[in-house]
């Protein structure tokens, strides 16, 4: 971890104690080896979590599209997770099904051309 990254971590921290003291309560996830750290409410639940961090890696995939040899993989994955994820206290209609199976045909096509050019 850079060290002015360590010191805003630190200070960050510093800053919750302060709120906690308010009855505030803030929930944190660091990760020093990539200088990320993730501030969420005490109303933040798993599913709005995992909806969060799809997020980051849908624009990952839409940023390589067609530049790296998993773009595809990524893009199709994070489209049957997002499908998923929006549906995940309620039933998936016919139409998503068949969508998530198509985005699933498209993995697998994928994957049958990565495993073409390593041969």
């Amino acid at each position: 971890m850079t060290e002015d990254f360590s010191k805003f971590q630190d200070a960050l921290l510093e800053l919750i104690k302060l709120f906690e003291q308010k009855n505030v309560i803030i929930k944190t996830n660091s990760e020093p080896d990539s200088n990320i750290i993730r501030i969420c409410g005490e109303r933040s639940d798993a599913l709005a979590l995992a909806k969060a961090g799809l997020e980051e890696a849908a624009e990952l995939a839409y940023a390589t599209a067609e530049h790296h040899p998993y773009w595809n993989l990524l893009y199709n994955g994070t489209q049957i997770l997002k499908i998923v994820l929006d549906k995940w206290n309620q039933e998936l209609t016919d139409e998503e099904l068949k969508e998530i199976s198509w985005h699933a045909d498209e993995i697998k096509n994928s994957t049958k051309n990565l495993v073409t050019k390593n041969e």
